[in-house]
């Protein structure tokens, strides 16, 4: 059985069904594709290389089906950036969740970035409990895995560190990482 390979249309329709896709980086995959599927049609052909022509007509081609797919409302830029703040902000910080939107050359619109900045301290708190646990009271941990005494003054500043780096890690701000810690320092939860 001979099957005709998908069109590059369809190829992106199946791509942007699986999960949301900025256009950057539908628009590097659409590329590989087509210049991969042109360089199998000029083997077959039996050339030795793809020419040059050829690979120089793949960007302007995907960047009409880029278009194509905007105007049908198959690529939607404020869908992916919502799709991505929705996948992410229950485990990220802030800096993470920007950095990430700015490597697909997308941004924030005012609103979005409020409502994630006013958010942030609950969220940094809630990855702290999720990885650390739900005890605010870390004498109270150190004391269930041993029956040593309390733990010194370095033990705790070695624990702070490395919660403090695991929040960094995530993209928390420092004032938050430190309202975060000081809550529980407090035994506060």
């Amino acid at each position: 059985m001979n099957h005709k390979p998908l069109s590059l249309k369809a190829r992106a329709i199946a791509l942007l069904a699986q999960r949301e896709h900025s256009p950057s980086e539908l628009r590097r995959k659409l590329l590989r594709i087509e210049n991969e599927r042109r360089r199998q049609e000029s083997m077959r052909e039996g050339k030795a290389s793809v020419d040059d022509d050829s690979t120089s007509a793949a960007p302007e081609l995907v960047d009409e089906l880029l278009s194509w797919l905007q105007t049908q409302g198959y690529l939607d830029e404020s869908r992916f950036v919502e799709s991505r703040l929705h996948a992410r902000a229950s485990r990220f910080g802030n800096s993470r969740i920007k950095q990430e939107l700015a490597q697909h050359r997308l941004s924030l619109s005012a609103e979005q970035w409020q409502t994630l900045k006013a958010s942030e301290l609950e969220r940094a708190r809630q990855v702290w409990r999720r990885k650390f646990g739900l005890s605010a009271d870390i004498d109270a941990e150190l004391d269930a895995e041993s029956d040593a005494a309390a733990p010194s003054g370095a033990e705790l500043a070695a624990m702070r560190a490395k919660q403090g780096r695991f929040l960094v890690q995530r993209g928390f701000a420092p004032e938050v990482i430190r309202q975060v810690l000081r809550g529980v320092s407090a035994g506060e939860d």
